[in-house]
């Protein structure tokens, strides 16, 4: 398995990038091969001022960087020789076996979509944000920003897409699909709600147990939690924010601990022609370490043949 690294991007690059590969290295099997995409020279002085050594990854030049600031649709034509750009050509040419990066989401998006393509059958690709649950164990909830507006059977498909990332990555067997909503009954929402529950309500491809009210969201309702990416991006947000104003007022509690994203470190872009995971731009070296890791385990679950199988 070789795993490319976009070690460019993110507010630390690439310390806490190349820093979070080194920690990763300790718990990937050794069939595992680390590739560095980013400018190589500044990545082999990192390295030696780490003290790690260099011939424990492989390199990959790219001069360029896309920032964050760089609109995503022109950055990638614009700037060819970028770790983002050079990243999706290895994984399209297959010279990689999954690419993660914490820089441009967009970048990164529009890279997926163009570069590797949408699994046939997929009318928008999606991510994903781990929602923990006070009982223990984790839910996902889905679309958390990639797809803004969205139609039923858009909603639809994120829902297949959760149920296959929940059953093949985190082993839950028949994962239970909730539609987030304003009341538990059927006809409560707006028209894509109430259209969009009629819809998996009839369906046989997925467990679903109906509407999910917000203060639901972390209860054991359900464990594929579905919504349209800007419902799903403020939930995203309000989580962290929560999350931070905890931390700034000093309270420690062990389950809100779990907000951190550190834990979960990045999301695989379900339904696309391959592994592409998203980190958190402010990712220190441990968010990192985890990027790569679900990363492997994404791989390793053949996740993007099983929903190529699903949409056939």
């Amino acid at each position: 398995m070789r795993i490319g690294i976009d070690i460019m991007g993110g507010d630390f690059a690439p310390d806490a990038n190349i820093a979070g590969a080194y920690l990763a290295l300790k718990n990937l099997p050794e069939d595992c091969r680390i590739v560095f995409i980013g400018d190589e020279q500044i990545a082999r002085e990192r390295i030696a001022e780490m003290g790690e050594n260099p011939d424990l990854v492989d390199f990959v030049h790219a001069p360029e960087v896309i920032t964050m600031s760089d609109h995503p649709t022109r950055a990638l034509p614009k700037k060819p020789n970028s770790s983002i750009s050079i990243g999706f050509e290895l994984l399209a040419s297959k010279s990689i076996d999954a690419f993660a990066s914490t820089g441009n989401t967009g970048a990164m998006l529009v890279g997926s979509i163009y570069k590797i393509n949408a699994i046939p059958g997929v009318i928008r690709p999606c991510i994903t944000s781990t929602l923990p649950k006070l009982v223990g164990g984790e839910s996902i909830l889905l679309d958390v920003g990639s797809n803004a507006d969205c139609k039923p059977d858009v909603l639809y498909q994120f829902a297949i897409l959760g149920a296959l990332y929940m059953k093949h990555v985190n082993g839950v067997e028949n994962p239970r699909v909730g539609l987030l909503n304003i009341g538990e009954e059927p006809e409560k929402g707006n028209l894509l709600t109430v259209t969009t529950h009629k819809l998996l309500e009839e369906s046989d491809d997925v467990n679903f147990v109906g509407n999910i009210e917000g203060r639901d969201l972390f209860t054991d309702k359900a464990d594929v939690i579905v919504c349209d990416g800007f419902t799903g991006n403020v939930v995203l947000k309000s989580a962290e924010g929560f999350y931070t104003l905890m931390k700034k007022r000093g309270i420690e509690d062990e389950y809100f601990d779990r907000f951190n994203y550190e834990n979960y470190g990045g999301t695989p872009i379900l339904g696309v022609n391959g592994t592409v995971v998203i980190g958190h731009g402010i990712s220190n070296d441990i968010a990192v370490k985890n990027m790569i890791l679900h990363t492997a385990n994404v791989v390793s679950s053949n996740l993007s043949m099983k929903i190529k199988e699903a949409f056939r």
